[in-house]
Parts: C-alpha cells; sequence; structure tokens
C-alpha cells in the first residue's frame, strides 16, 4: 500500500493543496526511496518531513497529527508529491477518470430507472408511488 492510500482522504486534499501552494520549504532525497523535508504548516510553522516511498508506515511527521503515530499526514503527502514528479498529476488523473466513470454510472441508473418506469401500468405506477410516499413519510416527520 502506498502514501496516498495509507493516509486519510483529508490529508490527502489538504496536501495536494499545501503541494500546489507549494508550502515544501526544501527537500532531499535521503535514500533509495526516502526523502526529508521541511514543510510549512497553515500557520507558518515550520514542519521536519521524512517520506519512505517504499516502506510509507515509516513516514514520520513532526506535526501535532502525526507526530508520534503511524499515520501519513498532509506535509508528508506534499513533500512526497514534490519530491516525486508527476504523482500529483497520476493522482489528479486517477480522480478525474473516477469521477467521469461516476457519472456514466449515474446516467445509466437514471436512465434504467426511467425505462423501468415507463414499463409500468397506470395502478403499478399508482401503487410504487404510494409505497414511496410511506417510505418517505416513515423517514419523517411530515405527515400529507
Amino acid at each position: 500500500m502506498g502514501l496516498i492510500e495509507l493516509a486519510s482522504g483529508r490529508s490527502v486534499w489538504r496536501g495536494l493543496d499545501y503541494y500546489q501552494s507549494k508550502k515544501v520549504v526544501s527537500w532531499e532525497k535521503s535514500g533509495g526511496y526516502c526523502f526529508d523535508g521541511i514543510v510549512s504548516g497553515s500557520h507558518g510553522e515550520k514542519y521536519t518531513v521524512h517520506v519512505d516511498t517504499e516502506h510509507p508506515r515509516k513516514s514520520t511527521c513532526s506535526c501535532a497529527f502525526a507526530a508520534g503515530r503511524r499515520v501519513v499526514c498532509k506535509h508528508a503527502i506534499a513533500l512526497y508529491f514534490t519530491a516525486v514528479p508527476g504523482t500529483a498529476k497520476r493522482f489528479l488523473k486517477q480522480i478525474e477518470e473516477w469521477e467521469e466513470e461516476e457519472e456514466e454510472l449515474e446516467e445509466q441508473h437514471l436512465a434504467d430507472l426511467r425505462s423501468y418506469v415507463n414499463r409500468l401500468t397506470k395502478a403499478e405506477l399508482r401503487e410504487q408511488l404510494f409505497n414511496a410516499l410511506l417510505e418517505l413519510e416513515s423517514r419523517s416527520d411530515h405527515y400529507w
């Protein structure tokens, strides 16, 4: 599992924002798959970050969220995107492809739903509508 997969969604998106905002002050390659750097926090603090792309759980950061824990924070993601060219672009491309796929699935679902409704007789349609209204009523305090 890679760094991005180990990080929370919030950490990845905030890390991307930090990367795009150029909050990585300095960095250097410190081994075959390791990078060390300094990343600015949201209030100007400086955090010491170590990213190990081969063993992501060995990555560390001095921020309050990650210090002493085996979590991947936004600062580590920002350093990763900075130190490994193309990872941010690939990540955004994957998200774009996923969103396109989700949109296609949604469109297909709506087309299937419309087709189903169009096949119903008037009596079946009334029954389905009645059942849907009962379901809505049971989920809320609203009564017709």
